[in-house]
């Protein structure tokens, strides 16, 4: 991997990237990890990634910490970080931080949105309609995320969208799981199809709604799968039957009047 020291300037100059090399890396390394391209269980060694990266230890160090503070990583005394992954309690626990989320940024930014905003909405449903179309799984969460990070932008709170770029981080390195959870793209289309028709009509609570019910979709199949795991967990464990090795030791060894003696003619069978 390496990092580019410089940016383009808007007059066509290459300028010089004055960000702190411990941010080049941690940008880095973040997009990485966001991709998929480093997958959950990946080890990160502060050596490797410095000659990698053409940085000294420290700036590595200080990216994986940042890193391990946004529950990207988990940062291991003298063994180096690892790429983590999330539990279902924590994937539950992001889409229900991700829903409170949006739908203050829908709530903030309905009345500011102007007709170039709702156009670029409608456009963005189409991307996802072609992309789900094409079976482009990538490109049709690019195009998602766009879609919900406008209401962040025209919501204008900062911290609201620092919030959620750090959950949808969390989420999307998850996107197979999502689409199995989410169970039909199609479906996805159609619901924010309804949400763009609530916003134009300027109607605040029902757009809210039906973020709300949008979101929630992979919430309620994760808890069903949860409550199927633990109710088929109870059964096994109050099951009356026996182990098989104690059937086994009955049925050659218990009490002869149990027993029923074998005939001559089932012996040949």
């Amino acid at each position: 991997m390496q990092t580019p020291n410089t940016t383009e300037s808007p007059t066509g100059l290459v300028a010089l990237d004055q960000r702190p090399l411990w941010q080049r890396a941690h940008e880095r390394l973040r997009d990485e990890i966001i991709s998929g391209r480093l997958t959950p269980g990946t080890e990160l060694q502060e050596v490797v990634l410095a000659e990698s990266l053409g940085v000294s230890r420290g700036p590595i160090r200080e990216a994986l910490g940042r890193l391990a503070a946004e529950g990207l990583v988990t940062v291991r005394p003298r063994r180096g970080a690892v790429v983590r992954a999330l539990s279902a309690e924590e994937f539950l626990e992001a889409y229900q931080v991700r829903e409170a989320l949006e739908v203050m940024a829908v709530r903030l930014a309905v009345a500011k949105l102007t007709p170039d905003d709702l156009a670029e909405l409608g456009r963005l449903i189409d991307e996802m309609s072609a992309r789900a179309e094409r079976g482009d799984v990538r490109g049709f969460f690019e195009a998602n995320a766009a879609f919900h990070r406008v209401f962040f932008d025209v919501a204008g709170n900062r911290m609201l969208a620092e919030l959620h770029r750090q959950v949808r981080d969390q989420i999307d390195r998850h996107r197979q799981r999502s689409l199995e959870l989410r169970g039909n793209v199609h479906r996805s289309v159609a619901e924010h199809r309804a949400i763009l028709r609530a916003v134009q009509s300027g109607d605040v609570e029902r757009a809210a709604h039906l973020v709300s019910e949008h979101i929630r979709v992979p919430q309620i199949r994760l808890q069903v799968d949860r409550a199927g795991e633990t109710a088929g967990s109870l059964r096994e464990a109050s099951s009356p039957e026996p182990p098989a090795s104690r059937r086994r030791a009955a049925g050659s060894g218990g009490s002869g009047a149990a027993a029923r003696p074998t005939t001559s003619e089932e012996g040949r069978s």
